[in-house]
């Protein structure tokens, strides 16, 4: 099941000022699931040791919170947290930050106003929020990677060795671009290259990508097309401008942070369900957070 905008606004915004008060009595009747229950299955789960240095923990809400529900969601904003709630989904797990910044430091932001009313607003309603990152791309196949592949319906060019690495039949940039502005839903998605360039293969890094890997892969003479999810101006945009200037013939898209990775948290839902089977667990979309004038 997937918590859309829609029902969440046909529950009203009551149910989020009582938050979990409803629950208490499930709660008590024996002893339930509890955010450290879930955290120690997906570490058991993953497939891979857990790593000694990672942002993947609970940051915000306690470990000893009895859960009634599991969202998943690409972003744990403000937004999300209220749907959360108004479906008594009282663990969110986000595969990016909660607190703006990528490790969730919350030293410069302790007295700024709209982060003491997140923090508010998540102990008031017993929340629980899971940061999900490394070990979600690190597994293998990378978790984000295959979710994105399903939802654009591109397993079947896909590479044998990555599912991040396709192949296609004589597509040009437009239908790409159009593609994935279709199947995604995408309001701003931007791209940089000539929208008659036959594409061959196309290396997809969803999410944020830097100079490296980011010039790596575009120059890769096998790629002619690197889409990420956004990257700095004066990075790989301008590096590929000048690929192009000197002869070669490259793209780069851009779909935005939250659509380039979202279809990966739909799945972990799926995966999550395969294992959790105590409390429900659905997904939660984050908005796009940009449009068009």
């Amino acid at each position: 099941m997937e918590l859309s905008r829609r029902s969440f606004l046909a529950g009203g915004t009551a149910n989020v000022a009582c938050g979990f008060a409803a629950a208490a009595p499930l709660a008590q009747r024996d002893r339930r699931l509890t955010a450290a229950d879930v955290v120690d299955r997906v570490k058991k789960n993953v497939g891979m040791p857990w790593l000694a240095q990672t942002v993947d923990r609970i940051v915000a809400g306690s470990d000893d919170t009895p859960v009634i529900g599991v969202a998943t969601t690409m972003m744990a904003t403000l937004d999300v947290l209220r749907r959360a709630v108004a479906a008594r989904r009282n663990m969110v797990i986000t595969h990016e930050s909660t607190f703006y910044s990528h490790q969730d430091r919350i030293e410069d932001i302790r007295e700024d106003a709209t982060y003491q009313f997140k923090t508010d607003f998540i102990r008031r309603n017993d929340l629980a929020v899971f940061h999900f990152h490394d070990h979600w791309h690190r597994r293998n196949p990378d978790g984000i990677a295959v979710g994105m592949a399903r939802e654009l319906g591109w397993e079947r060019y896909a590479s044998a060795s990555s599912p991040r690495e396709f192949a296609f039949p004589g597509w040009s940039l437009a239908k790409l671009a159009g593609e994935l502005k279709s199947r995604l839903q995408i309001r701003a998605m931007r791209v940089v290259g000539d929208p008659n360039l036959i594409v061959g293969r196309v290396l997809a890094s969803w999410g944020n990508v830097s100079l490296t890997p980011g010039i790596p892969y575009l120059a890769r003479p096998d790629v002619d097309v690197l889409i990420v999810g956004e990257t700095h101006e004066w990075e790989l945009v301008e590096y590929v401008q000048d690929q192009m200037s000197s002869g070669k013939k490259k793209a780069l898209i851009l779909l935005g942070h939250v659509v380039s990775e979202q279809a990966g948290m739909r799945y972990c839902a799926e995966w999550l369900r395969s294992f959790i089977q105590e409390v429900p667990i659905d997904f939660i979309a984050a908005d796009e957070p940009f449009w068009r004038p």
